[in-house]
């Protein structure tokens, strides 16, 4: 009875509060809207980096890298003594253009243990020469876009990785190993590519590597197939025939029947900071971005790659030895063997002013049979036969040989605000000094074989937007008692990217 009158209690209570009265205020106002956002500001332009890199793993690991590069020259040149430009036109000297290197390389990581590239280009093109092969009349025109590498490599562990394909782990030297986008001078010597294009592809080879690193050595060695080689040569055209008799010259040169294997090998050790070694190509200079001190040695080791005939074999060119030569003439053959030590240097000097200095000194052995020598000019612009002799026509120099080479470069990262906040300066000079003991005076002594270059690399975007101004003092050794030398001035423009 009393919770039934204490529950109805509290049901009037509630059944009589009111809600508050309505005021008057009126209602605020709607809120002011918010402006739109602001335009972003431009992002500044970081560091090319790496290559256009498109990532398949959102952590990044497995990839897919596309690099590519173009390198054209203008340049003047004054030709070797009794160069042609055209049939008939003889050229004492030109203003002319060309592609040196155009190039497209594909990288492929889906695996951390497994890697693939593929390396196209062309090189040496312009009016003259440098076009396809076969097509005698258009010298210049459509040049070979031709596999420079074709690479599949295994990661065993974090020492040794091993590969195979068209590859580009030399021997010898950083320089025969060195990539073409890097370079502190506007171009390699060539001496540091003894082979190129006679038993190998470009600098490149078939064949098998191993690769790796031990704390701060570094090795690559390989084994390869040596290509056929593109001279026309037989024991015969190793003589000279005089009234049916073919006397030997006692000059070596390479021999189209080597089917042997190129073992190849580099060791570096490493004071300073690691280098990259993911692919091949050795950095010719790093801009300050790195301390590097690295010295190292290499071989390459060809057995009979290259034959003779001494001046004591004297042959009657017959019928059945015109036939056959390589079955009647006898020859010697001759192992190619190929050495180098090298040392490079490339630090920052001032970090402030971030300038840097890069030095490089290599010194190679070569032994390609007797007397041998071998003159090649880069992109040439000209051609016909000098002096009873077409290879030392147009920019040709003695470029490798049986003796010994040095060869130094020295360059220096001027401050950055020289030429104002975007543009870097790096002056440089480089020196080539040869001996082989096939280039000879008429008293019997070597003829020392020097070329000197200095130029400026105009740094836009580093090496990835760069013009470089080079002047070259080339030797002509059309005459051999009397060599005269030829300046060649290169404007060349690289774009990387």
């Amino acid at each position: 009875m009393g919770i039934s009158m204490l529950l109805a209690a509290a049901s009037s209570a509630t059944a009589q509060v009111q809600p508050p009265p309505a005021t008057s205020t009126p209602a605020p106002p709607p809120a002011t809207p918010a402006p739109p956002p602001a335009t972003p500001a431009p992002a500044v332009s970081a560091p090319y980096g790496p290559g256009m890199k498109v990532n398949i793993s959102p952590d990044g690991s497995k990839y897919l890298r596309f690099m590519t590069w173009h390198q054209v020259y203008v340049r003047y040149n004054e030709n070797n003594t009794g160069t042609t430009r055209a049939p008939g036109q003889a050229k004492d000297s030109q203003l002319d253009f060309g592609i040196r290197r155009s190039r497209l390389l594909i990288l492929a990581q889906l695996n951390p243990r497994f890697l693939i590239y593929t390396h196209l280009g062309i090189n040496n093109q312009n009016v003259v020469s440098g076009g396809a092969p076969g097509q005698p009349n258009e010298p210049g025109k459509k040049p070979q876009f031709f596999i420079h590498e074709a690479v599949t490599e295994y990661k065993v562990n974090k020492y040794l990785s091993l590969g195979a394909g068209l590859h580009y782990f030399n021997g010898i030297s950083r320089l025969t190993n060195a990539s073409t986008t890097s370079m502190l001078a506007m171009d390699f010597p060539l001496t540091n590519f003894p082979t190129i294009e006679l038993t190998d592809q470009f600098a490149r080879w078939l064949g098998i590597y191993a690769k790796g690193r031990v704390g701060k050595f570094d090795y690559r060695v390989s084994m390869s197939d040596a290509f056929l080689t593109n001279l026309a040569s037989t024991p015969l055209s190793l003589g000279v025939t005089t009234a049916g008799v073919s006397t030997g010259t006692g000059v070596a040169t390479y021999n189209p029947q080597n089917t042997g294997h190129v073992y190849q090998g580099y060791f570096s050790y490493n004071f300073l900071e690691p280098e990259a070694n993911l692919l091949p190509y050795m950095t010719g200079t790093y801009l300050g971005t790195k301390r590097v001190f690295s010295i190292g040695a290499g071989f390459l080791y060809n057995k009979d790659a290259m034959y003779s005939r001494p001046t004591s074999s004297v042959v009657p060119v017959t019928a059945a030895v015109t036939a056959d030569p390589f079955g009647t003439v006898p020859t010697t053959k001759h192992d190619m063997k190929l050495f180098g030590v090298d040392a490079f240097y490339d630090v920052p000097l001032d970090t402030a002013a971030r300038t840097a200095i890069t030095l490089y000194g290599v010194y190679y052995n070569y032994d390609l049979g007797p007397n041998y020598v071998r003159f090649v000019g880069p992109e040439n612009p000209g051609y016909g036969v000098v002096a009873g002799n077409a290879a030392v026509r147009g920019n040709a120099y003695p470029q490798s040989g049986t003796g010994s080479s040095q060869y130094l470069n020295a360059g220096f990262l001027l401050p950055k605000n020289t030429l104002g906040p975007k543009v870097r300066l790096q002056p440089y000079v480089a020196y080539l000094h040869s001996s082989y003991e096939g280039l000879r005076d008429r008293d019997g002594e070597r003829k020392g074989m020097n070329m000197y270059d200095a130029g400026v690399n105009v740094l836009i975007d580093g090496h990835n937007a760069k013009v470089t101004l080079n002047y070259r003092a080339r030797p002509d050794f059309t005459d051999v008692n009397s060599i005269r030398y030829r300046p060649e001035i290169t404007l060349q423009t690289q774009v990387f990217l």
